[in-house]
């Protein structure tokens, strides 16, 4: 069998894809997964392993959670910055259009470090 380089073309897009959910960034933060009375961030690596988070109750606003683990930004609002529980470093957050999904979840932003 022989394959030329534009036959495999398509195969190395979706590997590239599935192996970066926020390409050039350290980490991804999901969209919130909703419970009946418990809400849940999780924070992803590039492999989409679940390497921090923040769990609240469904009234609690994860802008404004003790721990500081997430910061917000102005209307509209996103997670615009991300503080580690493990290391207490700080990374800057932004929605980019090159995030993707770990499984059903969908990235709302993408966080890399400033030297914080």
């Amino acid at each position: 069998m022989h394959f030329s380089a534009f036959s495999l073309l398509p195969f190395l897009a979706l590997a590239d894809v599935a192996l970066s959910i926020c390409p050039g960034f350290n980490y991804g933060i999901g969209n919130v997964n909703a419970g009946d009375e418990y809400n849940m961030w999780n924070v992803y690596d590039d492999s989409c392993k679940v390497v921090d988070g923040l769990g609240l109750l469904t009234k609690d606003n994860p802008c404004f959670a003790q721990n500081g683990i997430f910061g917000c930004s102005p209307p509209p609002v996103y997670f615009n910055r991300y503080k580690s529980t493990h290391t207490g470093l700080i990374y800057t957050c932004r929605p980019d259009g090159g995030s993707g999904s770990c499984g059903s979840d969908i990235i709302s932003v993408c966080c890399r470090n400033d030297g914080h």
